[in-house]
């Protein structure tokens, strides 16, 4: 990597998201999603429609599966680019954290309620990439810090990071999601 501060920088997050010290996610791991919400001044969108033949989730018992979402902004823009080259990492990572928003959106409607959410249990992030580039956990950080922040320990989930030569509309990043839910 060329920017030796970038670096430092990106395995120290990588370290405290490891340790679980990069929120606040424990000491407000009482308060519910929905609360979390407003301390974080978040306010979910409507939930994005889907851009063809499929819908934004489907619920098979206590699992909802959710299609995956890109870095879609309530005022029309989308992150688009590959990261790396067009996009930088902070961007990625900012876009990845505005994925989140979307999915949760999806999932509020999907639920009416996110206290209703159990556990989130896998995530898939992909990143439209150059084939050298590396640092994809980096920017997929940016929606599993997100979802760690507003969900607590029901947020932790297991994660797959992987590069991808092109993504739809020329997104930089896609991710889906697998999520334990209650009535």
């Amino acid at each position: 990597m060329k920017n030796p501060k970038l670096l430092k920088l990106l395995i120290s997050g990588i370290f405290i998201t490891t340790l679980g010290l990069g929120s606040n996610a424990s000491a407000k791991q009482n308060s519910s999603p929905e609360t979390r919400l407003q301390e974080l001044k978040i306010t979910l969108p409507p939930a994005p429609n889907p851009v063809a033949n499929y819908v934004n989730g489907v619920r098979t018992g206590d699992l909802i599966f959710l299609a995956g979402k890109g870095p879609y902004y309530p005022d029309g823009t989308e992150l688009r680019g590959k990261v790396g080259k067009d996009v930088s990492i902070e961007q990625a990572y900012e876009g990845a954290r505005q994925t989140a928003i979307n999915q949760m959106a999806v999932l509020k409607e999907m639920l009416g309620d996110l206290d209703k959410v159990v556990r989130i249990v896998k995530v898939l992030g992909m990143v439209n990439c150059e084939p050298d580039f590396i640092q994809q956990p980096a920017v997929i950080n940016g929606f599993s810090d997100l979802i760690v922040e507003v969900f607590g320990e029901k947020g932790k989930h297991a994660r797959a990071a992987v590069g991808m030569a092109s993504l739809p509309r020329g997104q930089s990043v896609e991710i889906e999601m697998i999520v334990e839910v209650r009535d």
